[in-house]
């Protein structure tokens, strides 16, 4: 298991987005380290990379979305699928691994990345209006969606320097069964799993639990 690449953004303004700062989704691989930290909460910080730009800061980045990983294994099914190549950072990712289950991985499952980063994963991306528009394919919130594969956010527990080819270890993994799929699954497609993410704890995203408690008084 292993970071292919580290990917990082500039803002662009592009048609796609009416941000006025345009959008850090195009991101591409860097040579030598980078340094990763908390950036802080979510609408004032930004991206856990330096030197990668988050503008839509009400919706992404902050200290639960601070790192978002994507699995080669996964773009290259998608290369596949589209018929197209798709270079690592091509999702947005800042990591693109290889040799990891990322969307299978549990909420509140810790790695360690070379020799100084501890990351916890927190959630799953959710697509949107961006996304597709930068991908350039039609339906492609809904067929992301329906695939069911979305890559993990994480939070930073240990800051420190990362770079490509930096091995990764798991150093925990949690006593439930609630991984990315299924908390993608339970905020899109599948409500009724919503209460099993509860399970997950205090490593769940925040903004996740609060809305999974609404439901779940809500709905039963």
């Amino acid at each position: 298991m292993k970071v292919l690449s580290v990917n990082v953004g500039r803002a662009r303004t592009v048609p796609y987005t009416d941000h006025p700062e345009g959008t850090g989704i195009d991101k591409r691989p860097v040579d030598g380290p980078v340094l990763v930290s908390a950036p802080g909460p979510k609408g004032i910080g930004g991206s856990g990379l330096a030197g990668d730009t988050i503008c839509s800061k009400e919706h992404h980045g902050g200290d639960e979305q601070a790192v978002y990983a994507v699995a080669r294994e996964d773009l290259d099914d998608w290369e596949r699928e589209l018929g197209r190549p798709l270079r690592d950072g091509m999702f947005g990712e800042n990591l693109t691994t290889r040799g990891l289950d990322v969307s299978g991985a549990l909420i509140g499952e810790r790695w360690r990345i070379g020799s100084e980063v501890v990351l916890e994963v927190t959630s799953g991306r959710i697509p949107c209006r961006t996304f597709q528009g930068h991908l350039g394919e039609k339906r492609w919130v809904k067929r992301f969606t329906e695939r069911g594969a979305p890559g993990a956010y994480l939070r930073v527990i240990e800051p420190g320097e990362i770079r490509a080819g930096d091995p990764v270890e798991i150093l925990h993994r949690p006593d439930h069964d609630v991984t990315v799929a299924v908390y993608f699954r339970a905020l899109t497609t599948e409500r009724t799993l919503m209460p099993r993410l509860l399970t997950a704890g205090s490593a769940l995203h925040s903004e996740a639990a609060t809305m999974v408690r609404d439901h779940v008084k809500k709905y039963g």
